[in-house]
């Protein structure tokens, strides 16, 4: 079965595999997605921290509160029940600002950006990233994506 779902997965990214990057977002308009996918890259290479949630430090549910905080938006604070809370996404309607949830690693949350690559705190050691979600580590721990109101 979850060979299924990754190759269901792999089939809908394939479109956007080979895309090119979107352009930035802008920071003072657009929908609550696109302003949170904004703010989420302007916090690229700040570093990982255990427990973090400033731009002095985030872990991965740390970036994804602080982001939705600035915006006027209170998500809870870990991974788990930030997927728990939100309304499910399949991943081909994917849209800037939703959550995507991995279980690999366990409990690991990022901010979609579009075109296929989400930002997200990877670890210790780290610094907060953008990725794609086709390549291979994420595609096989993905759990899938999460929609906050108003988006």
């Amino acid at each position: 079965m979850r060979a299924v779902a990754v190759l269901a997965l792999v089939a809908t990214l394939a479109g956007c595999a080979g895309a090119p990057s979107r352009p930035e977002p802008a920071a003072g308009g657009g929908t609550l997605g696109v302003r949170a996918a904004a703010l989420a890259t302007r916090l690229i290479g700040a570093p990982y921290r255990t427990g973090g949630s400033s731009p002095r430090g985030f872990d991965c549910s740390g970036l994804v509160f602080y982001v939705y905080r600035e915006l006027g938006v209170v998500l809870p604070r870990t991974a788990a029940e930030q997927r728990a809370t939100l309304p499910r996404v399949a991943a081909g309607a994917l849209a800037p600002g939703d959550l995507v949830f991995f279980s690999s690693p366990a409990d690991h949350v990022g901010i979609y950006l579009g075109g296929g690559e989400f930002v997200h705190a990877p670890g210790s050691g780290r610094v907060v990233e953008r990725t794609r979600l086709d390549s291979p580590y994420f595609l096989l721990g993905y759990a899938g994506g999460g929609r906050v109101a108003g988006l």
